[in-house]
């Protein structure tokens, strides 16, 4: 198998699909915190994201067993088993995230110590980032969610998302726009500005 193709998982999903206990705890102390990061950040409720992971997995585990080395990188496949619940709670979802979930989801960025001050103003940085990234329409969220967080380079996010490079570099360039539009200091609106409506 050539370099780019190795897929550093392909030993432990085999482990796992033969019901190796060790390769099962390996595996999810491995790769579940940046699955529960990924639906975190894309549906901004930490409990929804804890479900998410949680059916992710049920489906690793469904699918190990059957696991083909060299078809897809074991990564790629798990992140877009994880994008696509996220999609299906967004599309069912009819309102937006109520502010207790927003205050779970924004109380761990929180640091622990440290000045009050500085605590509160990385809270409220931490909520109108969260609000920013819930604006954004889902496919420029997920562009973002998955160079910015995730770390994935721009190719392996294009490839996860069925996209040409160039195609999620104009996500990106459209997503970073919105979200500095979101988190630009409002003005006040004049009367004159509103009778001009």
């Amino acid at each position: 198998m050539s370099e780019p193709d190795f897929d550093p998982d392909a030993e432990l999903i085999a482990r796992v699909g033969r019901d190796d206990a060790s390769a099962v705890r390996q595996l999810v102390a491995r790769k579940l915190p940046r699955v529960l990061a990924l639906a975190a950040r894309m549906l901004g409720d930490r409990m929804e994201a804890q479900d998410v992971a949680q059916e992710t997995f049920v489906r690793v585990w469904k699918q190990a067993p059957h696991w083909r080395e060299g078809e897809a990188r074991f990564d790629t496949w798990l992140h877009r088993v994880a994008m696509n619940l996220c999609y299906d709670r967004l599309r069912t979802r009819r309102d937006t995230v109520d502010e207790e979930a927003a205050d779970r989801l924004t109380e761990e960025a929180v640091p622990s110590a440290g000045e009050p001050e500085a605590a509160l103003e990385a809270r409220q940085h931490g909520e109108r980032v969260r609000a920013a990234l819930a604006a954004l329409p889902p496919r420029q969220r997920e562009a973002l969610v998955l160079t910015y967080y995730q770390e994935l380079s721009n190719a392996q996010a294009a490839s996860l998302m069925g996209l040409s490079v160039d195609a999620l570099e104009s996500l990106l360039v459209r997503a970073r726009r919105g979200v500095r539009a979101q988190l630009a200091p409002r003005e006040p609106e004049t009367a004159s500005a509103r009778r001009k409506r």
